[in-house]
């Protein structure tokens, strides 16, 4: 015990991170439109491979909730078999971009666009589990998801939809509800409690709803061929290589910094996490699996029950193993609207309802950010939602950090002096060309821009352009100083 003295309560642990991990893995593949033992392999592989490597010591990594739409899109172009390169091409990406020292720097993306992604995928998620609770079929994109929603109630009348529905629907309640009970009664997940009572009830009254189709662990496994890596000289295979590598580490090293928060032990080493997710997501893919990440959900649990070293997560991976191993008649008992009842809730946290209205009270730009990267994310797809959040993000720094100021001194004889100040960059070209051209015409001016700490191309040309210009009708022709810092 002196060698590992920590065991009892990292033992303890893992217990409840498999518990917490269970329905979540399970209900992640179903919704992912794959089997629902891949989720479980992802897991076992997040548990027990990324687990085992150096980077953040206790946050989880497994299937998450966050990539349900994007491996639903890419499974449903590309096909199941695809899904295996798509995502040991992005735990390969993710192992360079470590061994590049690049995971620090996704620290710099804007939280405005995480939790507009995270929003974005919770409102899909929320919409596409709707139907799956009451035993339907979603469309394809997230704008039709949304706006089936009226029909498909009114189609679910008559049919075996509104038992399907109260299923899915007492499954969300027991979560909700979970929360509000003694501490005692909360050693288990509500997830997991919600899904056995779900089940329980579903057995006990013979009710006609869907339960999850087992096909067994080693029958799900197929890793991909060569037919399959040849896939890989689609364009379009490579776009969604790199959303899934984006959005993976993006979410992992964010939840890294938010698990750093929740306990006082050794901090975060963001390169070998994002080392640690590449060799995780590549072991996912040789298996075909989903890819993973790290989840807050998970890690959170694994924090509170009093883990101390990565040997819980480890563990944890390994209950989920002989689970798959030895129970995996159980999982053809779950019904699937209970599973979609647990993603319904899982989609409903990862909308920031409280951020929204924090930054809208005092960073309104950021939170219209948010609020359109997740919109992009419903009406177009995920890849392309993010890159119009990033750059909405960048053109805001842009604006912001392109502050300009012309002040004009007139001492009567002699030329007029104007003082350009701040950064002239051609976000600003406008504003000064028509601060300078309501100078006087008559007049002989100097344009001072030593005060500039930057100073473009674009602006240079125009205002040298305007100096000519101005030259021209004056009586005497204009000078533009040099600046004291130029542009490289």
């Amino acid at each position: 015990m002196t060698h590992f003295p920590f065991l009892r309560q990292d033992f303890a642990a893992s217990l409840v991170v498999f518990l917490v991990a269970l329905p979540l893995c399970v209900g992640v593949a179903v919704a992912s439109g794959v089997p629902a033992e891949l989720g479980l392999v992802t897991g076992i592989v997040g548990g027990i491979v990324t687990g085992l490597l150096r980077g953040s010591s206790l946050q989880v990594s497994g299937p998450a909730a966050g990539l349900t739409v994007l491996v639903l899109e890419a499974v449903t172009e590309f096909g199941l078999a695809t899904l295996g390169v798509i995502v040991l091409a992005a735990g390969v990406l993710q192992l360079a971009m470590g061994a590049l020292r690049l995971g620090r720097w996704f620290r710099a993306i804007s939280v405005a666009v995480v939790e507009g992604m995270l929003a974005g995928i919770g409102l899909v998620i929320i919409a596409g589990q709707l139907y799956a609770a009451a035993g339907l079929k979603a469309p394809a994109s997230g704008v039709d998801k949304i706006l089936g929603l009226p029909g498909a109630a009114l189609d679910a009348f008559g049919t075996a939809a509104p038992v399907s529905l109260a299923v899915g629907a007492g499954t969300v309640a027991v979560m909700v509800g979970w929360r509000h009970l003694p501490k005692q009664a909360r050693t288990v997940p509500g997830a997991l409690a919600a899904v056995i009572l779900a089940t329980a009830v579903t057995l006990a009254f013979d009710l006609p709803v869907a339960t999850v189709e087992v096909n067994g662990l080693i029958d799900s496994v197929r890793p991909p061929g060569a037919d399959a890596l040849g896939e890989l000289a689609d364009p379009a295979v490579l776009g969604t290589v790199l959303a899934f590598t984006l959005i993976a580490s993006a979410e992992s090293l964010f939840s890294a910094a938010a698990v750093d928060r929740l306990h006082d032990g050794p901090r975060t080493q963001y390169d070998k996490e994002l080392m640690a997710q590449g060799a995780g997501n590549a072991v996912c893919g040789v298996l075909g699996a989903l890819p993973m990440t790290a989840v807050i959900v998970r890690s959170s649990a694994n924090v509170a029950a009093g883990a101390k070293t990565k040997a819980s997560r480890v563990l944890h991976g390994v209950w989920l193993l002989l689970f798959a191993a030895l129970l995996p008649g159980a999982l053809a008992l779950i019904p699937l609207p209970a599973l979609a009842g647990v993603l319904i809730h899982a989609g409903w946290k990862l909308i920031p309802f409280r951020g929204v209205a924090t930054l809208w009270r005092g960073h309104r730009g950021e939170a219209l950010i948010l609020v359109v990267t997740a919109v992009a994310i419903v009406t177009v797809n995920m890849f392309e939602g993010v890159l119009i959040g990033l750059a909405l993000s960048v053109a805001k720094t842009a604006w912001e950090t392109s502050h300009v100021g012309l002040e004009v001194v007139d001492k009567g004889a002699g030329p007029l002096q104007a003082h350009l100040s701040g950064n002239a960059t051609f976000l600003r070209l406008p504003k000064i060309l028509d601060s300078l051209e309501a100078l006087p015409q008559d007049r002989p001016i100097v344009v001072d821009v030593s005060g500039l700490h930057h100073l473009d191309h674009a602006c240079r040309t125009a205002l040298e352009t305007w100096a000519e210009r101005h030259s021209a009708v004056g009586t005497e022709p204009v000078r533009v100083t040099e600046p004291a810092k130029t542009a490289p």
